[in-house]
C-alpha cells in the first residue's frame, strides 16, 4: 500500500497516475529502480540533494507532497481501467479541497484527462484550476516512458520550478 505524503498548503502536490508494484510493496513513492522522479526533482532545482525513495517523506519539509490519482498498483499505468479513474475523481477532489495545494503537478496527461474530461491537453500550466489549485502537466518520470530523456524531463520540471519561485 502506498500512502499519500501530504499536508495543508503545499506549494506543489505531485500526482502520479498510480503506484508501481515496487512502490506499493515498499511503501515509498517512486522506488522503482528505473524511475527517474527523485533524480529529476533534484536536477530541476526542487531539492538541495537527491532524495532517496526510502526518505520520500522528507519532501514535506520542502513544501511538496506526493499522491496518486488511482490507488491500485500496477506494473504499467496503461493497465488501469477508465472506471478506476471515474471511481477516484471524487476522492481526489476532496483531497485537494481539504489540503489546498497551490499547484497540482500531474505526472502525465492520463489522470488529468480523465479528471477534467478534456480530450486535448498541453504540457505545462493549464488554463483552468482544479478545486482551487493551479494545474501543471509534467511528463511521467517512469523508466517505461521512453519518449522523454532525462534531460527532457529536467527541462520540463525546471519550468514549473522557475514558476513557483518567481
Amino acid at each position: 500500500m502506498l500512502t499519500d505524503i501530504i499536508k495543508e498548503d503545499l506549494t506543489v502536490l505531485f500526482c502520479g497516475i498510480n503506484p508501481g508494484l515496487k512502490s506499493a510493496a515498499d511503501g515509498h513513492h517512486f522506488s522503482g529502480r528505473n524511475n527517474r522522479f527523485w533524480k529529476v526533482l533534484h536536477q530541476a532545482g526542487f531539492t538541495p540533494h537527491q532524495i532517496e525513495a526510502i526518505n520520500d517523506i522528507d519532501i514535506l519539509i520542502l513544501g511538496y507532497g506526493l499522491t496518486t490519482a488511482v490507488a491500485r498498483a500496477t506494473s504499467r499505468a496503461d493497465q488501469l481501467l477508465k472506471e478506476e479513474f471515474d471511481d477516484s475523481i471524487e476522492i481526489f477532489r476532496k483531497k485537494i479541497k481539504k489540503f489546498q495545494p497551490k499547484y497540482i503537478a500531474f505526472l502525465a496527461k492520463a489522470a488529468y484527462k480523465a479528471f477534467s474530461g478534456k480530450k486535448q491537453i498541453t504540457w505545462g500550466l493549464q488554463s483552468e484550476d482544479f478545486c482551487g489549485a493551479k494545474v501543471w502537466i509534467l511528463p511521467n518520470p517512469s523508466g517505461l516512458n521512453r519518449g522523454f530523456t532525462l534531460s527532457d524531463l529536467v527541462i520540463s520540471y525546471s519550468e514549473l520550478y522557475k514558476t513557483i519561485i518567481s
